[in-house]
């Protein structure tokens, strides 16, 4: 089981991240009312699908792993800050499925750059 679980984490994230495309990239009612919301609509919605679809690909590249898993931390946290400081936790009547999955994102994806850590260049050889 220890050798599947990093393979299922990765798979659950990169699922997540791509999922959401089709609402960022179909300009999804609810996805430009999100991005408008925080000033960022188009380009920002446009790039940071951009970003979640780089990410999820990387996180799936057994050598790049650890940068997918980094670049997930990052978008997910601006995601998780947006949520508290300008849309709140709930989002047209979601019942916060949004921001809740962030937050699971966003831990998944720091157990995986844990797991992974030796892998990052010049500070990985640091954690032996």
């Amino acid at each position: 089981m220890k050798k599947y679980l990093p393979l299922v984490l990765r798979i659950v994230v990169a699922a997540i991240l791509i999922q959401t495309l089709r609402f960022k990239f179909t300009a999804h009612p609810d996805s430009v009312y999100i991005f408008t919301q925080v000033g960022l609509e188009p380009t920002g919605r446009i790039g940071i699908g951009v970003v979640e679809l780089i990410a999820g690909i990387l996180l799936l590249i057994p050598k790049t792993i650890w940068l997918g898993a980094t670049l997930t931390v990052g978008v997910i946290a601006g995601a998780i800050f947006m949520h508290l400081t300008k849309l709140g936790i709930e989002i047209n009547g979601d019942g916060g499925v949004l921001f809740y999955t962030a937050i699971v994102t966003f831990s998944l994806a720091l157990i995986i750059l844990w797991i992974y850590r030796k892998q990052i260049p010049i500070i990985g050889d640091k954690f032996s």
